[in-house]
């Protein structure tokens, strides 16, 4: 049996007694990152109500449950801060991300907890596809919010697209790695693939952009 409430204070403690001397740029990530572990916490018991409210099983609660509560609460935290505090908004995809760090962190290290780490390759694998996936929303929450609330017209409309798109793609995440043969080594590929595609988009498209502008 895993306790993951004894994880979370093992983990947390030396994270919270961090911020006391941490200021800056690094406190505010470590914030986000122990939030983030909270959300994780938080999120395990929504789904559990879910699945037993629901009789759903294992498959079902994975598909249709678990990304609608996990992407959700993601986000709470996020835009919790942006509405009251008010910061830049190019600031929101450091937060989000840092939540999402925190998430797949504590994510994992129940996983582990609960299974084992003997199978290095699996650990790999586990590496770039669960915890890879909660990364790449938390990027595609945090670009996608900081881009719609520079324009407030979008906000309201915009953060429901983002987070209805951070939801589908990870249920279908989760519908590809219960599949077998090619789906689920594509599902399992997919989060690390989309994550090295976004970073290169983010280098090379204000180039490509002002290129274009020029030759224009």
């Amino acid at each position: 049996m895993t306790y993951i409430e004894n994880i979370f204070i093992c983990l947390a403690i030396p994270l919270i007694l961090s911020l006391l001397f941490i200021k800056g740029r690094a406190r505010s990530f470590t914030l986000f990152v122990t939030i983030g572990m909270i959300v994780c916490l938080l999120s395990a018991y929504v789904s559990g109500y879910f699945m037993r409210a629901l009789g759903a099983d294992t498959v079902v609660t994975a598909i249709e449950i678990t990304p609608v509560t996990e992407e959700v609460m993601k986000l709470v935290p996020t835009l919790f801060w942006f509405l009251i505090f008010e910061p830049d908004s190019r600031e929101i995809p450091d937060v989000s991300i840092a939540v999402a760090v925190g998430f797949a962190t504590f994510e994992n290290v129940c996983f582990l907890a609960e299974n084992g780490a003997e199978d290095v390759v699996f650990m790999l694998i586990r590496g770039i596809s669960a915890g890879a996936l909660h990364i790449l929303c938390g990027m595609i929450m945090g670009f996608g919010l900081a881009a719609a609330f520079r324009r407030r017209w979008l906000a309201l409309t915009g953060t429901v697209g983002i987070l209805g798109f951070c939801i589908g793609f990870h249920a279908i995440y989760n519908l590809l790695i219960t599949a077998e043969g090619v789906w689920r080594a594509a599902g399992y590929l997919l989060p690390s693939v989309m994550i090295v595609v976004m970073s290169v988009i983010r280098r090379f498209a204000p180039r490509i952009g002002a290129r274009f502008a020029r030759d224009n």
